[in-house]
Formats: C-alpha cells, structure tokens, sequence
C-alpha cells in the first residue's frame, strides 16, 4: 500500500526543488562568469604562443629545405639552389632547385624543382632576405656546390642569416643563422641574445 501524499508535504516539496533550482543556476553562472574570464585573459598568452609556434614551424621548415639542397648537392656532385618562388622575395616562398651551368650549354643539364614551399601566412622575412643575395649576380638564395658548402658564383663563402618575424606580433622574431660549415641553427633574440651575435 502506497501512503497518500498530503497537501502541505507536496508544497514542500515544490518549494525545496524550486529553491535548488534557483541556487543552482547562482552557481552554474559564477562559474561560467570565472571560466569567461580566465579565458579572456589568456587570451593573449594563446596568440603569443600560437604565433611563436607559426615562427618556429617556418624556420624549422626553411632549414631542413635548406639542408635537402646541400645533400642533393653533395649526392649529385652538382650545385644545388635554394632560393625564392620567381626569384622574388623569400615571403613568396622558396624552392630547392639545380643548377644549370649556362656557360656550358653543350654539357646537357635538365632544370629540376624538388621541394617548394608556398607563399607564407603571417610569417615574413625581415627586409625580404636580402641577406642571402649573391653580390656577383644579384641573384637572391644561397647556392651549395658540389662540396656541399654554400658559395657564391664567384666562390666566395656565404655565411648569413635570415631574420623571421610575425604580423601579429612586431617583437617576435628567429634568426636563422647559416655557419662557415654549413650548420643552421635558429635563435631567439629575446631567450640567448649572445648566441645570435
């Protein structure tokens, strides 16, 4: 047998749910109010660090593109070219490429492209990378002979870098730093500002 629910403990009972309900809802907006805020205020943090990721995952990228070049040239005993999309700026993109000899057109040379990277988003090269421009030629990229060492056309040594920076934030920057044994190393000015000296 059921008992039967009297009147005033049905009252109750709606009175205690409806109170819950309400303190409730109190708690469930607090805490939506305290989540909104901690997300806006790292919000800031989240773009730093997604662009430095962006930064990073270029440079990392453009050196081992740049490194491909120097193990092609050493596997073929010919020079290898990395250099920009249509010969523009290093913003535009970059391609791993041989080199024909002009002087030579009798020995038969055909032009081979094997990696390109695309037009960069975001992520530029301070002063277009400039840095890398042959002075000889006035051909902008860096060129590594069949020894695997990067030269110009005249076979001086190229040692250079190329400084990266971000849209989205002007104190963000890599340098991408090219050394005398053909090594590449990436430095941050703001972390080891020795180093990239």
């Amino acid at each position: 047998m059921t008992k039967p629910i009297l009147p005033h403990e049905s009252i109750g009972a709606r009175t205690l749910n409806k109170h819950d309900q309400g303190h409730s809802l109190l708690e469930l907006m607090a805490v939506v109010l305290i989540i909104s805020i901690i997300a806006i205020s790292t919000l800031p943090l989240l773009h730093e660090q997604m662009a430095a990721r962006e930064i990073d995952i270029i440079a990392r990228r453009f050196i081992a593109h740049a490194q491909f070049a120097r193990a092609q040239a050493l596997l073929l005993g010919a020079p290898v070219r990395i250099t920009p999309l249509n010969g523009g700026l290093w913003d535009e993109g970059w391609v791993v490429k041989n080199v024909c000899d002009e002087r030579q057109p009798q020995l038969s040379c055909t032009e081979r492209h094997w990696i390109s990277q695309g037009d960069l988003v975001q992520v530029y090269f301070k002063g277009g990378g400039k840095q890398f421009t042959d002075p000889h030629t006035s051909k902008r990229g860096i060129l590594f002979n069949a020894a695997g060492a990067a030269k110009t056309a005249q076979g001086g040594f190229v040692a250079n870098r190329l400084i990266l920076g971000h849209d989205r934030d002007s104190e963000l920057e890599r340098q991408l730093i090219l050394g005398s044994g053909g090594r590449w190393r990436i430095c941050d000015p703001h972390k080891d500002s020795k180093a990239c000296k």
